[in-house]
C-alpha cells in the first residue's frame, strides 16, 4: 500500500475510460483496475457504426485502445487486474487486489454488466460473426437478413421488433409455450407480420462456415427431446444482463437484479463512491451513454474531493 489515492475506477469499458480521462486532466491522477477483459463488452463487438466521431465505423477492441490510449496520454495507471472486495465502512475506503490493498478518498464503479449467454460451446469464439447481444448494436449488419432472438421476455419482444427495421424475418425462439414478457410488448411483436415465434424450443448448438461465420442453429424440443438443425444469418441473445457487482459485498445499495441505485446523476448510496456506465443503466446500455456517465462520475467526484479539500 502506498498512499492514499484521489480516485480508484473499477471498470475499463467507456464508462470506466472516459472517467479515467477527465480524472487525469483534472489532476487526480487516478488508478483504474480494468480486470482481465480489458474494454468491456465492446472487447466482443466488431464493427461500431453509432460512435460519434468514426463516420466509417471502428472495431470495438480498436475504439478501447484508444480510449485507453488518450487516458494513458494524461497519467492514468492502468492495472490489468480484480478487485477482489471493497470496504466502504470509514474513509479512506480500502481494496484489494488478492492480498495488496489499496486506499481512495472517492471511488467510481464502472464494472458494466455483461450479457446472459447460453453457454454453448464456441459461443465466444462466433460473438461478433453471426451472434449478437445487442440489437441496438448491431441490427444494422442484418439488413435483409434472417435472423433469430432467443428469449421470452420484454427485451426479447423490443429486440425482435426494432430488428424488423432491418431484417427480412426475425423468428422468436423461446422454450416454453408463453411469453414471461407483458401483454403490451407481446401483442406489439405478435401483431408484426414479420415475427415469427418457434415455440417450446432452444437453442443448443451453433453451426458456422468455413470463416467461422454463423449460419445456422441446433434447435432442442423441450417437450419431446428432438433435436433439428435450423439455417438462419444472425442470432441475437436476449435473455437479460448480469451487473457486475458480486465483488461489492453489499457495499453500495443494489436493486434486485444487482445494480447499483443512483441517488443522483452519479450519486451512490454512500458518500464518496459514483457509479457509471452499464452497472446502474438497465435501460440504454449504450457505448456513448457510458462514456457521458462516466464523464460525469468523474466530474461529481473531483468536485466531491474539491469540496473536502483531497485533491492536489
Amino acid at each position: 500500500m502506498s498512499g492514499v489515492h484521489n480516485v480508484i475506477i473499477i471498470g475499463s469499458g467507456p464508462a470506466g475510460l472516459t472517467a479515467a480521462i477527465y480524472a487525469a486532466r483534472a489532476n487526480l491522477n487516478p488508478l483504474v483496475f480494468e480486470g482481465i477483459q480489458p474494454g468491456g463488452q465492446l472487447t466482443i463487438t466488431t464493427d461500431v457504426e453509432n460512435y460519434p466521431g468514426f463516420p466509417e465505423g471502428v472495431q470495438g477492441p480498436e475504439l478501447m485502445d484508444l480510449m485507453r490510449a488518450q487516458s494513458q496520454r494524461f497519467g492514468t495507471d492502468h492495472r490489468y487486474e480484480f478487485v477482489d472486495k471493497i470496504d466502504v465502512s470509514a474513509q479512506p475506503f480500502r481494496l484489494w487486489v488478492g492480498d495488496e490493498e489499496y486506499q481512495t478518498h472517492t471511488l467510481i464503479i464502472a464494472t458494466g454488466a455483461s450479457a446472459r449467454l447460453l453457454g454453448i460451446e464456441g459461443e465466444g469464439e462466433i460473438m461478433g460473426h453471426g451472434l449478437s447481444a445487442c440489437a441496438t448494436c448491431d441490427g444494422f449488419f442484418f439488413s435483409g437478413k434472417e435472423v433469430l432472438v432467443v428469449g421470452g421476455g420484454d427485451t426479447a419482444m423490443e429486440e425482435a421488433t426494432f430488428l424488423t427495421r432491418f431484417a427480412s424475418r426475425v423468428t422468436i425462439v423461446h422454450r416454453r409455450d408463453s411469453f414471461r414478457a407483458s401483454k403490451i410488448m407481446q401483442d406489439r411483436a405478435l401483431a408484426n407480420e414479420k415475427i415469427d415465434v418457434l415455440w417450446n424450443k432452444t437453442v443448443i448448438g451453433y453451426q458456422a462456415d468455413d470463416e467461422g461465420q454463423l449460419n445456422g442453429v441446433r434447435l432442442l424440443d423441450t417437450v419431446n427431446g428432438e433435436e433439428t438443425d435450423l439455417s438462419t444469418e444472425g442470432v441475437f441473445l436476449a435473455i437479460g444482463h448480469v451487473p457486475n457487482t458480486g465483488f461489492m459485498g453489499g457495499a453500495v445499495e443494489l436493486d434486485d437484479h444487482g445494480y447499483v441505485v443512483l441517488q443522483g446523476p452519479t450519486e451512490t448510496s454512500v458518500d464518496g463512491i459514483f457509479a457509471c456506465g452499464d452497472v446502474a443503466d438497465t435501460r440504454y446500455r449504450q457505448a456513448i451513454t457510458a462514456a457521458g456517465t462516466g464523464c460525469q462520475a468523474a466530474m461529481d467526484a473531483e468536485k466531491w474531493l474539491e469540496e473536502r479539500e483531497h485533491s492536489g
